[in-house]
């Protein structure tokens, strides 16, 4: 440089080395692929969002999610969710995947209609967002992937209504806010209204607190003695061996979501009837297969898709114990 000037050649030069970092960031902060690089050579960064952090389903789609993220190849889990449940916390959660501008979401929602307007923003964000276990069908959400919750409450319904033959209380364990567990509550009452002479003595919310769970019980048998069912619409009663310490099976049957150990021994010991079980690795494999597949540009077939419910008994707890092991050691 001479008398403060560039020559025109080194500034012709220094332009063009600008011009191609700006094309390697492709204009952000974030370097883009090159147009020679392969699809695998992309790391793809996938936010998983459960519920909570203490209900130990979500382990399990934790190392589903990373299982998948590991076959593939080219995708990054980041696992983020709140200590305890939360939906303010769960919303901060997921608007910080958004400013972070990941790749895209899987979010089990606390309460769908209350994050469907942040679900909405990630979308015109260019970020697909999938919910699982939960859903948030008023959102713009791409797919939900989890049970037929409806059906699955109606199989509760049925379960008690063999259980009891037809007659009896019955006590039901839920909490608010979250469609999924609506929608089995009104599967479940749908049923027992086929049934005049089964009632619904008392609807308890648990608010998805596990701790809760035993003191919700033993009132609940205190207040009515000659109750002849519980029905748990989510897997709260089954997560500890504690929580059915009060229940006496000989007078009371207890029906509960969820399949997960120590459930299917509470089941052996007589604690529990029937259990329904989800696809707990496959909530957070499937909805990492769909978002790597839609920057694949391939869509999902439905926006809803249904996993199915295992439906455990006295009868198959052992055939199910021993699939559950293979899925834990990944076979």
């Amino acid at each position: 440089m001479k008398g403060g000037l560039m020559r025109p050649r080194r500034l012709a030069a220094t332009l063009a080395l600008l011009m191609a970092g700006l094309a390697c960031t492709g204009g952000g902060g974030s370097p883009a692929p090159s147009p020679g690089a392969s699809a695998a050579s992309h790391k793809y960064r996938f936010a998983v969002i459960p519920k909570s952090l203490d209900l130990p389903v979500f382990n399990y789609a934790r190392v589903g999610a990373e299982r998948k993220a590991k076959e593939l190849g080219n995708v990054e889990i980041l696992w983020r969710g709140s200590e305890t449940a939360d939906q303010l916390r769960q919303k901060e959660i997921l608007e910080s995947f958004i400013t972070q501008g990941v790749d895209g979401i899987a979010i089990s929602c606390l309460n769908g209609d209350f994050l469907t307007e942040t679900i909405d923003r990630a979308v015109a964000a260019g970020i697909p967002v999938v919910t699982w276990d939960a859903d948030a069908p008023k959102s713009k959400r791409v797919a939900f992937y989890g049970v037929d919750d409806l059906a699955a409450g109606r199989i509760m319904g049925e379960e008690a209504a063999r259980l009891l033959g037809g007659k009896g209380k019955v006590a039901i364990i839920t909490s608010v806010g979250a469609v999924n567990l609506q929608r089995r509550l009104e599967g479940v009452r749908a049923v027992l209204a086929q049934h005049p002479a089964m009632k619904i003595v008392e609807v308890y919310d648990i608010k998805e607190d596990p701790v809760r769970c035993a003191e919700i019980i033993a009132s609940g048998g205190r207040r009515y003695p000659d109750l002849g069912t519980w029905i748990s619409v989510g897997g709260w009663p089954v997560f500890t061996r504690n929580a059915l310490e009060s229940v006496d099976p000989a007078r009371t049957k207890f029906i509960s979501f969820d399949t997960i150990p120590p459930a299917p021994d509470l089941l052996r010991e007589g604690k529990v009837q029937v259990l329904l079980g989800q696809k707990y690795f496959g909530w957070g494999a499937e909805p990492v297969r769909i978002l790597a597949e839609l920057k694949a540009g391939k869509q999902p077939p439905s926006p809803i898709i249904d996993s199915g419910v295992d439906v455990v008994t006295a009868a198959n707890v052992d055939e199910y114990v021993a699939a559950w092991k293979k899925l834990e050691a990944g076979k």
